[in-house]
């Protein structure tokens, strides 16, 4: 399946994606490629915050753009990579002994990739209204959704590990 297609079918049941996506062996380029793919994607959700605050203050938003693409594409991957590894530590803690390094950082990945459609009707949001109830809406919408995406592939790579 295409991952448009995986997105919307992890939204109903993503421990069944989770699996298909283990199907296809370890590929760590594509591990790589989901966590670059969603760090750009909200990069991209930021640029209209980050316009909307240089039109406000009047300032130039190229240094704005420059920071968050560092942060976003360089930094953040990194901190990621960290947490996918701090997260199998807590399972393994927990009791799951299927999932190893790559199914957790895979899940993880994929998660984020899922939320990216969110993150940039939540950078939209915030853009054009600014700061208040609706992105916080958004955002909460948001939350929820990864968090139920992280659950349900974390479940599928524990069990089909094991």
């Amino acid at each position: 399946m295409s991952v448009t297609t995986d997105m919307v079918a992890s939204f109903r049941k993503p421990g069944a994606v989770m699996k298909r996506h283990l199907a296809f062996g370890r590929r760590e380029d594509r591990a790589l490629i989901y966590v670059m793919a969603s760090c750009l994607m909200f990069f991209v959700a930021k640029t209209p915050v980050l316009s909307r605050e240089a039109h406000l203050n009047s300032t130039d938003i190229g240094p704005a753009l420059g920071s968050q693409i560092l942060i976003w594409m360089f930094i953040i991957p990194l901190v990621l990579y960290f947490l996918a590894g701090v997260l199998r530590v807590l399972l393994r803690i927990f009791g799951c002994k299927g999932a190893d390094w790559y199914e957790t950082r895979l899940a993880l990945f994929w998660s984020l990739l899922v939320i990216t459609p969110i993150s940039l009707l939540n950078g939209l949001t915030e853009g054009l209204l600014g700061k208040g109830t609706e992105s916080a809406i958004v955002a909460g919408a948001g939350v929820l959704l990864f968090s139920w995406v992280l659950f349900g592939s974390l479940r599928a790579a524990c069990k089909g590990a094991s």
